[in-house]
């Protein structure tokens, strides 16, 4: 982030704890006054700017910045019968260790990273993991030869995503392999153009596709109906579980307490640089665009942006 550079010590994946304590040294080495345990419940325009109303009384500002973040509220679990289930029901926001369910049956529901992540973690926790994907999917390595796959889409943020994920199919497809062996559907368009027009990461893999591979992780489509510990798939295989893993997803939530018209909301799926509505009645957005260049990397960039633009109007 602006300022403050991460510690060269760190490992190029910082964990969540470190993550958690560099936020915390760059409230106190910047001087970021920061006021804890205060939710917006709403924010209204007034003649002047913005009014917040909070759990803890009202802030008035001529300019408002929004960084909830695309990831904000965990999307609800709409699965026919999931209310009949009688073992473990969780959102992958409450997962914390596979160590809890060491020995279990465990359907995680969802191929992004967070579930991709959570059914490997299960397996070296020695649980019994399995996967339901309904959709079509990308997956790239998260790394290529020690380069993040990250460090890849910078160098080519230049191109087209079309013409760019032409160019990486070939060697995708000699280190992914064939996806549809595995259970898995491919997507019709690669992962650069899934970011830019569905707002949506492909899976960064870093070992789910060999457990899947080696038949570690049971891949099955989409649900068709949970009643109580037995699951009916889509292709009309069924099994029992004990624990399900609801990895599906958040929304932004703004529409909850911040009353714009959709296009507002819209027009978050786009970089703030091309944004239609960037600073609209000094209302701006920090990092709800997903970057194929990485998240942190794109708030640094919004930040300075914002900045300027607020700095600009004095």
């Amino acid at each position: 982030l602006p300022f403050l550079p991460f510690d060269k010590k760190l490992p190029r994946y910082p964990s969540r704890d470190q993550v958690v304590q560099y936020l915390l040294d760059y409230e106190s080495k910047l001087g970021v006054a920061v006021r804890y345990n205060t939710t917006v419940t709403k924010l209204e325009p007034i003649k002047q700017g913005w009014k917040a109303i909070c759990t803890n009384g009202e802030i008035y500002a001529q300019n408002v910045v929004v960084a909830t973040g695309p990831f904000n509220r965990p999307a609800g679990i709409a699965i026919p019968g999931i209310e009949t289930f009688s073992g473990t029901l969780l959102h992958s926001r409450q997962y914390t260790t596979g160590a809890l369910y060491k020995g279990q049956r465990v359907l995680v529901v969802g191929f992004g990273n967070s579930a991709c992540e959570i059914a490997l973690d299960l397996y070296e926790q020695g649980a019994f993991p399995s996967i339901a994907v309904r959709s079509p999917v990308n997956v790239v390595p998260r790394d290529i030869a020690g380069i993040p796959i990250l460090q890849l889409s910078l160098w080519m943020r230049w191109l087209k995503p079309a013409l760019a994920d032409k160019l990486n199919a070939p060697l995708l497809r000699w280190l992914v392999g064939d996806v549809g062996k595995l259970g898995l559907r491919k997507k019709s368009i690669g992962p650069l153009q899934q970011i830019v027009e569905e707002g949506k990461a492909p899976v960064l893999d870093i070992g789910t596709i060999d457990l899947i591979k080696k038949g570690k992780l049971s891949v099955y489509p989409g649900i068709n109906t949970v009643n109580d510990r037995q699951v009916a798939f889509a292709d009309g295989r069924s099994a029992s579980f004990d624990v399900i893993v609801a990895a599906l997803g958040y929304t932004t939530g703004l529409q909850e307490w911040i009353d714009l018209p959709s296009e507002r909301f819209d027009d978050l799926r786009n970089s703030t640089e091309k944004q239609r509505f960037f600073g609209k009645d000094g209302l701006y957005f920090c990092g709800f665009w997903i970057s194929p260049t990485g998240q942190l990397r794109e708030i640094g960039i919004d930040a300075r942006r914002i900045a300027g633009a607020i700095e600009a109007k004095r």
